[in-house]
C-alpha cells in the first residue's frame, strides 16, 4: 500500500511532520489570547499594546503569504521550508525572553509572523509533490484538520502553559517543536516548480504597505477616533490632519495603496511579466466570495477570540487556564463539527450549509450581546460558545474547497496564497476592529456613567471628562479598585466609580458582540453567491486524475 507513490510508512511520517508544521504556524493566533492579562502584567504593558502585537502577527503573515509562495518557487519548496523554521524559530526564542513589549512585538509579529509566511504556502506546495490522487486530497483534509485543532486548542494550551508554568514556555516550546521539524525535512520530497519566477518586489511592498496602513488605522480608531480627532488639542492630542483623525486618511491611503497594487499586476500582466498573483483570479466569481466569506468568518472568529477572553479574565477574574477551560465549548464544538459535515452531509451544498453556519454564529453573537449586559457570570458564554463552534465548523466544512475547486488545479498554489492572505487579513481585522470598538465603547461608557452619577460631584465630573477624554484602558476591576484606594476620595466616590467602570466593561464587550453580528448579517449576503450545488463531482475528478486536492 502506498500514499502517491511511496511507501505507506514513509507517506504517514511526511504528512505527520507537514501536519504538524500545520498545526505549530496556526496555533500562535490564538495560544495568547487567552493569557492577556498575563502578558499585560508581566511585561508591565495595556491590553492595547497586547492586542497591537496579535494584531500585527496576523497581519504579517496576511501581507507576506504571496510572496511567501513566490520565494518558495524561487528557492524549492523544501529549502524554503527549512529557513522558514529558522526564521521562525529564531522568532520563538526572541518572543520567549521579551523583556518589554517592544522585543514581543519583533519576535512574535514580525519573526514568527514572516517565517509563518514562508512555510504555509510552502506547506500546501509539498503536499502537491509528495502524495497523488485521492492520498493527496486526504493529506489536503489532513492539513486542514490540523488547523482546525490548533485554532480550538490554542486556547486550552496556552491557558494551562500561564497558568501554572508561564506563557514564555510556549514559545519555548515552539523553538523545540521547529527544531525538530527541521531536522525531520529530510523525509520529504522536494517540490520544484515548474518554473522559478522573479519575485515582483513592488507588488509585494505596495500589498504590504496598502494592508498594514488599512489594519493599522483600523486598530487605531479606538483610540484616535475614526472622523474627530478623540483630543483635539493640548500636548495629549491625538494625530490628525486638517482637523480629521489619522485613522480614516490611513485607511483611505491604505485602499488607495491596494488599488494602485492591483493597477501594478494589471500593467505587468499587460507587458508579459509575471505578477506577484494574477489579477485575473479576481474576476473568478467563486474564488472571491469563497475568499470574502472566509475573510469575514475569520474575523468574526478572532474578535471572539480577543474579546471574550477580556470578560473571562478582566472582568471575572477567571486565570488563564479557566479562561481557556470556559472557551472549551467553542473548542470541542469546532473541532466535532468540521469534519462531521462533510461526512453526514457529502451532497450538500456550500452556500446552505455554509448559511446554516452563518445563522448559528448569528445566533451566538447576539445571545452574548444581550446577556453581557446583564452582569451575568462566565455561565452565559456555554450556549452562545457552542452555537459559536458549531457554526465556524461547518464553514470551515465547505470554504477551504470552495476556493480551491474555483480554479484549475494548476493554479492551486495561487488560490492558497489567497486564502491564506485571507484568512490572515481577516484575523487581524477581527482583533483590530472588536479591539478598536471595545475600548472606544469603554471609553464612551464610562465618561457617561460619570457624567450621570448623583454622587460624584462637579469638580470630579469636570475632572473625568479631561482625563477619560483621551481614553480609558481595559483593566481587571482589582487594578482600578487599586487605584482608587491610593486617591483621597472617599469610600461612597470609590465605589460609584468601581461599580461605574464595571458596569461600562459589560456594555464595551457587548457593543463588541453587536458589531460582530452585523459582519456575520454582511457575510450572508455575500454567501447568496456560493455554489448551490455540492463540490462533490469536481473533488472526485481532481482526484481521480490526480492532480490536485480536494
Amino acid at each position: 500500500m502506498t500514499w502517491g507513490g511511496r511507501s505507506q510508512r514513509a507517506g504517514t511520517a511526511v504528512l505527520a511532520l507537514l501536519a504538524t508544521t500545520q498545526f505549530l504556524m496556526t496555533v500562535d493566533s490564538t495560544v495568547m489570547n487567552v493569557s492577556i492579562s498575563a502578558l499585560v502584567e508581566d511585561l508591565d504593558t495595556t491590553v492595547s499594546a497586547i492586542q497591537g502585537v496579535i494584531t500585527a502577527y496576523t497581519l504579517v503573515m496576511a501581507a507576506a503569504m504571496i510572496t511567501g509562495a513566490k520565494i518558495g518557487d524561487i528557492l524549492g519548496r523544501r529549502r524554503a521550508l527549512r529557513v522558514g523554521l529558522i526564521v521562525y524559530a529564531c522568532g520563538s526564542a526572541v518572543t520567549a525572553i521579551s523583556p518589554n513589549v517592544g522585543v514581543l512585538l519583533f519576535g512574535w509579529s514580525l519573526l514568527e509572523g514572516l517565517g509563518a509566511a514562508m512555510i504555509m504556502p510552502t506547506v500546501v506546495a509539498l503536499v502537491a509533490g509528495n502524495f497523488e490522487g485521492r492520498r493527496r486530497a486526504v493529506a489536503y483534509g489532513v492539513l486542514a484538520a490540523a488547523a482546525a485543532v490548533a485554532v480550538a486548542a490554542g486556547p486550552i494550551i496556552g491557558g494551562f502553559v500561564t497558568a501554572y508554568f508561564s506563557w514564555r514556555w510556549v514559545f519555548a516550546a515552539e523553538v523545540l517543536i521547529a527544531a525538530g521539524i527541521l531536522l525531520g525535512s529530510k523525509v520529504v520530497q522536494d517540490a520544484p516548480a515548474e518554473h522559478r519566477p522573479r519575485l515582483d518586489m513592488v507588488g509585494a511592498l505596495l500589498s504590504a504597505a496598502g494592508l498594514g496602513m488599512l489594519v493599522f488605522g483600523v486598530l487605531q480608531s479606538g483610540t484616535w477616533g475614526w472622523i474627530e480627532p478623540r483630543v483635539a488639542d493640548g500636548t495629549d492630542a491625538t494625530p490628525q490632519l486638517a482637523g480629521i483623525s489619522m485613522v480614516i486618511w490611513l485607511v483611505l491611503g491604505g485602499l488607495l495603496i491596494l488599488w494602485v497594487f492591483l493597477e501594478w499586476l494589471r500593467r505587468r500582466v499587460a507587458a508579459g511579466r509575471e505578477p506577484l498573483v494574477d489579477p485575473s483570479l479576481f474576476g473568478n466569481h467563486q474564488l472571491t466570495h469563497g475568499l470574502v466569506v472566509l475573510l469575514m468568518q475569520y474575523l468574526v472568529m478572532m474578535g471572539m477570540f480577543f474579546s471574550m477572553p477580556l470578560f473571562l479574565s478582566l472582568v471575572l477574574g477567571l486565570d488563564a487556564f479557566e479562561t481557556g477551560i470556559r472557551m472549551l465549548p467553542l473548542s470541542l464544538a469546532l473541532i466535532v463539527t468540521a469534519p462531521s459535515v462533510a461526512k453526514l452531509l457529502p451532497h450538500a451544498g456550500p452556500r446552505g450549509v455554509v448559511q446554516v453556519g452563518l445563522g448559528l454564529m448569528l445566533g451566538a453573537t447576539i445571545l452574548l450581546a444581550a446577556r453581557l449586559d446583564q452582569g451575568a457570570g462566565a455561565e452565559i458564554t456555554t450556549v452562545p460558545f457552542i452555537l459559536m463552534g458549531i457554526g465556524m465548523g461547518a464553514l470551515a466544512s465547505q470554504l477551504g474547497n470552495v476556493v480551491v475547486s474555483a480554479v484549475p488545479v494548476a493554479r492551486g498554489g495561487e488560490a492558497g496564497g489567497l486564502q491564506y492572505t485571507a484568512q490572515n487579513l481577516g484575523s487581524s481585522l477581527g482583533t483590530a476592529l472588536v479591539g478598536a470598538v471595545v475600548i472606544a465603547s469603554l471609553s464612551s461608557l464610562f465618561l457617561q456613567d460619570v457624567q450621570s452619577s448623583d454622587v460624584l460631584g462637579p469638580a470630579l465630573k469636570d475632572q473625568a471628562a479631561v482625563e477619560v477624554g483621551s481614553g480609558v484602558e481595559f483593566v481587571s476591576t482589582a487594578q482600578v479598585e487599586e487605584a482608587l484606594a491610593t486617591t483621597d476620595l472617599t469610600p461612597a466616590e470609590q465605589a460609584e466609580i468601581l461599580d461605574g467602570y464595571e458596569r461600562s466593561q459589560l456594555g464595551a464587550l457587548s457593543a463588541g458582540m453587536v458589531v460582530l453580528s452585523l459582519f456575520v448579517v454582511l457575510t450572508l449576503f455575500f454567501a447568496r453567491r456560493l455554489p448551490a450545488d455540492p463540490l462533490i463531482a469536481e473533488q472526485e475528478a481532481v482526484g481521480s486524475a490526480g492532480e490536485g486536492p480536494a
